[in-house]
């Protein structure tokens, strides 16, 4: 009886190594990689957030201007004779009482505590001259708006009543 053999490519080799799965430090790199990616993501959130609280922040001085120029548009005779013409600090609101440009600057620095943070830092200023053009400005602390954001911010609104 004679012993047959087997075809040559029946044979495995002896050097050639076979891998069976994916090896510990390939997982760990993985998870670092995507790790490292999450963070990226994180870092990205953050930074969207404090930027649109900051924008969110200049649309509420926005809204809050236009607000005192309406309350002078339904009292222009006091407007144009200069009696909303003061700067309000929102932790110290002026007296509502006398006038109604009084009652309307107290409403209107409430609104800014409110809308803007009662803060030593927020103030509103209005200066109107005779014919009636008004300059509008708000301040405020602008420092969560992160890096790139100044703590200083001013919204300047110019109108004609």
């Amino acid at each position: 009886m004679m012993k047959r053999s087997l075809p040559i490519f029946a044979h495995r080799s002896k050097s050639a190594s076979v891998q069976g799965g994916v090896g510990l430090i390939e997982v760990m790199i993985a998870v670092l990689v995507l790790s490292i990616g999450f963070l990226g993501v994180g870092a990205l959130l953050a930074m969207s957030l404090s930027t649109n609280n900051s924008a969110m922040a200049r649309s509420m001085a926005t809204v809050n201007s236009y607000s005192i120029l309406d309350a002078m548009r339904a009292d222009l005779t006091n407007a144009k004779a200069g009696n909303y013409n003061t700067t309000v600090i929102a932790n110290a609101c002026p007296s509502a009482s006398g006038s109604l440009a009084a009652f309307q600057l107290n409403a209107w620095c409430a609104q800014l505590g409110h809308d803007m943070g009662a803060e030593a830092t927020t103030k509103g200023t209005v200066n109107c001259d005779n014919v009636g053009e008004c300059t509008i400005t708000i301040e405020f602390d602008d420092s969560r708006a992160g890096v790139g954001g100044g703590k200083k911010q001013q919204v300047i609104t110019k109108a004609i009543l």
